[in-house]
């Protein structure tokens, strides 16, 4: 279950019945004062971590030598934190030494002011030692002290500077953009998998247009995905895309996405960086992307590949991108093709895609609306056998007609189910007719 207010309360109590100062920190305590039901609770403490652990037994030391400890409760992890200083941050992602100090302190060493705040959870009373509220009231990200500083310490905060600003709606305050522009080019130092996290929560938040725009303004786009960076400029058909270039095409597609998950949400973001090679000029000056879509599965396998993206996550996103074209032809296609299409794992996100695609170009879902009476024809009781339906011969039955196990197993039982699919072949004496009069099978009369 997830993380509760009512179970970080309990935390806070438990240190404080122990002789500690502590407190709920950070996201948590903004989302709560924008009226936001917060993902997630931290807790900072004067506890240090051995005596966070002896009170928690259910916990892991994540980041002991930072004094972060991974506590378990109900079933739902809460990070609890000693309140400390950071030293200097000479490779810009981790300070060289910590010293656990006061609430203060601690605050002072956090990213943006409305990030730096502490709330008592049996008072209600909120600490604010970095000016948090105000720039809450105001709408504005601000990094608490310098700026350059803050950025110095660790790249990942320029990420997040844009990531806040598009989920949050606020403006960036001026010398926070300008020195998240100035420090834009040095991301590429934080560990790709931080940056695979940070940027995946920028594409599913509900700014997630915005967000890109603010990549691109501060140069994040040219560090992390110059792929998109090359969409820019590239012409389209304007009777199919009014929108203008494909990067505007891309922007548009992304705010379309209803609530997309994070693989749905990089596939939008990369279903047509194929485009730019494969342009072409065709007679009567008529724009075309012949094979843009596998283009952009290989870009898109690049882009995850770089992104340390888990391999169930990379297959999504690259087979979303290889096949974001498909729906357009499901009229045409024969029952047995619209089938398989139909019961992909993949087809949910894959409809939700081209809904999107549409939506930011030409405006019509006529084919949308036709895969969805057809998932309700093929919902409804006793109507999942036409889409996969169980297999009227196996192996054994192909050895026992003569065939030796190896490839043609595999043609045979694919042609099989082709032909039940499309409504020829309904029992299996009709079964082995088929493969005797197609592939030559012998002995079909043992196996009766």
């Amino acid at each position: 279950m997830p993380p509760t207010f009512d179970t970080a309360k309990h935390l806070v109590l438990t240190l404080r019945r122990a002789g500690h100062q502590a407190l709920l920190a950070g996201g948590c305590v903004r989302d709560g004062l924008l009226g936001r039901a917060p993902k997630d609770f931290d807790i900072a403490t004067s506890a240090q971590p051995d005596q966070v652990r002896a009170l928690f037994p259910r916990s892991e030391a994540v980041g002991a030598a930072f004094g972060v400890i991974l506590v378990i409760e109900a079933g739902a992890p809460y990070e609890v934190a000693t309140f400390r200083q950071d030293g200097s941050y000479k490779d810009g992602r981790r300070p060289e030494w910590v010293k656990f100090s006061t609430a203060e302190e601690d605050a002072l060493r956090r990213d943006f002011t409305v990030n730096g705040m502490f709330l008592d959870p049996e008072t209600g009373e909120i600490l604010d030692h970095v000016g948090g509220r105000e720039d809450l009231a105001k709408k504005v990200l601000r990094c608490i002290g310098s700026p350059e500083r803050r950025f110095y310490e660790d790249k990942l905060r320029v990420l997040r500077a844009v990531r806040f600003a598009a989920e949050l709606g606020f403006e960036l305050e001026y010398h926070t953009w300008a020195a998240a522009r100035d420090f834009a080019p040095q991301v590429t130092q934080v560990a790709w998998e931080r940056l695979a996290q940070e940027t995946g929560k920028l594409l599913v938040c509900a700014g997630r247009r915005r967000g890109l725009e603010l990549m691109d303004q501060a140069g994040l786009l040219k560090a992390l995905l110059p792929e998109l960076e090359a969409l820019k400029g590239v012409a389209q058909p304007p009777q199919y895309h009014p929108e203008g270039d494909v990067w505007a095409h891309t922007l548009l597609l992304m705010e379309k996405l209803e609530d997309p998950g994070r693989d749905l949400a990089w596939a939008g973001l990369l279903h047509d960086t194929g485009k730019p090679a494969c342009f072409s000029h065709e007679p009567g000056d008529r724009i075309r992307f012949h094979g843009h879509e596998v283009k952009g599965a290989e870009i898109a396998l690049a882009v995850a590949r770089r992104f340390r993206l888990s391999r169930d996550s990379t297959d999504r996103i690259v087979a979303l991108v290889r096949q974001h074209l498909a729906i357009n032809q499901v009229r045409e296609m024969r029952a047995s093709t619209l089938k398989r299409l139909l019961r992909q794992e993949i087809f949910t996100d894959l409809l939700a895609l081209h809904r999107a695609d549409c939506l930011a170009s030409h405006g019509d879902l006529g084919l949308h609306g036709f895969c969805l009476e057809k998932m309700e024809e093929f919902g409804k009781a006793g109507a999942q056998e036409a889409l996969k339906p169980p297999p009227l011969l196996g192996g054994t039955d192909l050895a026992g007609m003569g065939f030796k196990p190896g490839p043609i197993f595999r043609r045979i039982l694919d042609a099989l189910e082709t032909e039940q699919l499309e409504g020829r072949i309904l029992e299996r004496q009709q079964a082995l007719d088929f493969v005797e009069s197609h592939f030559g099978g012998k002995g079909k009369d043992k196996i009766k």
